[in-house]
């Protein structure tokens, strides 16, 4: 353990950022497991329709990873972040490959066009923010503040 790293002190945005990066990850994990565990009648009484519902059911697995890396590799990612884990650059680098992935399925498969612009301007923002707390640990890692 570098013990510079664990007396450096760091400014209290930092403390917020991280913080507010763990609990939007949280709030993406109970999105993950809200849509994982729905059944398409579930999915249409909270909103959707029934050609968005069986659009949903019909993605490939491989969307679902995608969704799976991006948010618990968030998660795990802000709470080394918080640890000041320098592992939480790596961890916050697949999370961002997951949502990037994520991103390019919802438009192969046809998400963007039948959910709308909403569901545009959602994932942008959370490949965004998954940027974000990648370069906030890239950021804290020069200031040799992980360990």
């Amino acid at each position: 353990m570098n013990i510079s790293a664990r007396t450096t002190a760091l400014p209290k945005w930092f403390w917020i950022c991280a913080g507010l990066g763990f609990a939007w990850n949280m709030f993406g994990v109970a999105q993950f497991l809200g849509t994982a565990l729905a059944t398409q009648e579930g999915l249409m009484m909270s909103g959707m329709t029934e050609a968005q519902a069986k659009l949903y059911f019909g993605l490939p697995v491989w969307m679902n990873i995608a969704f799976a890396i991006g948010v618990f590799g968030g998660l795990l990612g802000s709470a080394l972040l918080l640890l000041r884990r320098k592992q939480s650059v790596a961890v916050f680098a697949v999370s961002l490959a997951g949502y990037v992935v994520l991103y390019i399925g919802d438009i192969t498969e046809g998400v963007f066009a039948i959910m709308g612009s909403s569901q545009v301007i959602i994932l942008t923002c959370v490949v965004l923010i998954a940027a974000g707390l990648l370069w906030l640990a890239r950021w804290i890692e020069k200031q040799s503040a992980l360990y």
